[in-house]
């Protein structure tokens, strides 16, 4: 009998964008990528038509980081050579790392070409007493497991 392996468990997630850590997150989403179908009508000798599917172009799904508010500015540093325009500074390498409770790495993706399209910051209200939450949705050009 094969030897089981349990599904690893993930107690937070951190951000890596030019081998730094940006910051640790609670919730991450949309990491993957996509094929599109294409539809191809072939004929055959026969007069036979037939629909075959090909494969189109290759397409990486934005990232969703949430994190509660910290004084780092790290996100917002890197969003901002993106406002500017400097895109050429602001496509990095990155990671993202998934850790257990006592913060060990248990999985890890690389990123190619990675930006951020879009930094949402907390809702305000004062009644409520919720830690505040910001939000990065990264998009990227490439992506790879690997062992952490």
């Amino acid at each position: 009998m094969a030897d089981r392996e349990d599904p690893l468990v993930a107690f937070h997630f951190g951000l890596e964008v030019a081998g730094t850590l940006s910051g640790l997150f609670t919730h991450v989403g949309g990491l993957g990528s996509e094929t599109e179908v294409v539809e191809h009508k072939v004929i055959s000798e026969g007069k036979v038509e037939a629909v075959m599917m090909v494969p189109g172009r290759l397409k990486w799904t934005p990232i969703t980081l949430k994190r509660g508010v910290t004084g780092n500015l790290d996100i917002w540093d890197w969003r901002q050579k993106v406002v500017e325009g400097k895109m050429k500074d602001a496509r990095k390498a990155a990671s993202i790392i998934a850790y257990s409770e006592d913060g060990t790495a248990v999985a890890r993706w690389n990123l190619t070409n990675a930006w951020p399209s879009k930094v949402t910051g907390p809702e305000f209200d004062s009644t409520t007493g919720n830690i505040m939450f910001e939000e990065v949705t990264i998009v990227f050009e490439g992506v790879v497991r690997v062992k952490p």
